[in-house]
């Protein structure tokens, strides 16, 4: 009896972990996924894709092409977005977009307890991953530079958090320039990290797994 509950125990644990390992199957009703490019949207919009470099936390390239996409309803928006900023002097300057499932399981695996708010559950998928959020900040138009922020992209510490109140007082406005932009066009800023942005309806989109050389 002792042995068999052994087996059954450790049969168990497989199971868990074959899950934990596979995109989240979810029940319902969903819009159409439709992917859009945003440089070919709009190629004023910068792109310094760092995912598909090893500059960046995970310390190693996970994307294969250094592309942006966003569901075109939430792509519009941006666009929008970064018609409005011209005339202050700022253009927009995207991290990321879309991003498969299974890149999002991979910086939850290596991502320390202590740090896991600044990463999506897989179990649950990241609204990267419907296509629904964007990392993003600013960059000059006369010099193309990126425009410092109290706090740098992906950084762990608190200085990423909206209420952050180190940093200069010019920092401070640009970040919450680029909040106040994003959030009038239905886009809703993460606590903790002031680049991320979730678009308003993100939950009628489903996670997806497609790399970006399956996107048109």
């Amino acid at each position: 009896m002792k042995k068999f509950n052994i087996h059954i125990f450790f049969a168990f644990i497989i199971v868990l972990s074959s899950c934990a390992t596979k995109l989240p199957v979810e029940k319902g009703l969903f819009k159409e996924t439709n992917l859009v490019e945003l440089v070919k949207l709009d190629s004023t919009i910068h792109l310094d894709i760092r995912y598909a470099t090893p500059n960046n936390f995970a310390k190693q390239a996970v994307y294969k092409e250094a592309r942006a996409f966003l569901q075109k309803d939430a792509a519009e928006s941006l666009k929008r977005i970064n018609a409005s900023l011209k005339p202050l002097g700022y253009g927009l300057l995207v991290f990321d977009g879309y991003r498969p499932w299974d890149v999002t399981k991979l910086f939850y695996d290596i991502t320390s307890k202590e740090n896991k708010k600044f990463v999506a559950d897989p179990k649950e998928g990241s609204r990267h991953n419907r296509g629904c959020a964007i990392d993003v900040s600013l960059y000059d138009l006369q010099t193309g530079k990126e425009i410092p922020m109290p706090g740098v992209y992906d950084e762990m510490t608190e200085r990423s958090y909206v209420d952050y109140t180190g940093g200069t007082e010019e920092q401070k406005k640009t970040r919450n320039l680029l909040i106040e932009k994003m959030q009038a066009e239905g886009f809703t800023v993460y606590k903790y990290e002031w680049w991320h942005f979730d678009y308003k309806d993100w939950q009628l989109y489903r996670i997806t797994n497609k790399a970006f050389s399956e996107i048109n």
